[in-house]
């Protein structure tokens, strides 16, 4: 085919890296391992811990940049927290991030996809449904897919009893499980250019 092997670098916090996963996959494994690519498929996770927009976007490019290869097709999937919430980062600056991150990604052509945060604490739940809705809409305007966690989990019994279950902040299998789903039937593989394996 002549296509270059895939090559994703998954920028975000501790829900990247699975954190509080018995199973240690999180959604990014479970993703992965729901992806069949013709030439084996790289996952690279770069995760910072409790990070918001402002740290990430400081941090990304040169990290990422570092693990691309000319002989790799080069992706970003920008995998974002609810820190900008627990920060008190204002709803202008969390976008304004985001959006940095995003043209940057585009000027140096990179694809990028999004995830946005999934619900947390019932405290920020209005605080994250307007975070979300603001990262949905800074993706929409740049024409970026964005996985929308938020909305179909706010209160997905699932979800709302994994996290009770563990420290009422990470989900475990069934949380990531959730995650998962979400992220491939939301244009996961067409992102990818990949058939849709109904997953």
């Amino acid at each position: 085919m002549g296509e270059l092997p895939l090559r994703l670098a998954v920028v975000g916090d501790e829900l990247v890296a699975g954190a509080g996963d018995p199973k240690g996959l999180g959604w990014v494994g479970r993703v992965t391992a729901r992806t069949p690519t013709p030439d084996p498929l790289t996952v690279l996770t770069l995760a910072v811990p409790g990070e918001t927009t402002t740290g990430l976007g400081a941090r990304w490019d040169e990290e990422a940049s570092r693990r691309w290869s000319p002989d790799t097709d080069n992706r970003l999937v920008v995998a974002l927290g609810r820190a900008d919430v627990d920060a008190g980062l204002s709803l202008a600056r969390s976008r304004l991030n985001l959006a940095n991150i995003l043209d940057v990604a585009d000027q140096r052509r990179i694809p990028a996809f999004v995830v946005g945060p999934p619900p947390g604490s019932t405290a920020d739940s209005e605080k994250l449904a307007d975070l979300s809705a603001a990262f949905a809409d800074v993706a929409a305007r740049r024409r970026v897919p964005f996985v929308d966690t938020y909305t179909p989990l706010a209160a997905h019994d699932q979800w709302l009893g994994d996290l009770a279950a563990g420290d009422g902040v990470l989900p475990g299998q069934a949380g990531y499980g959730l995650m998962a789903w979400l992220v491939l039937h939301t244009g996961w593989h067409a992102w990818l250019g990949l058939p849709d394996d109904g997953a």
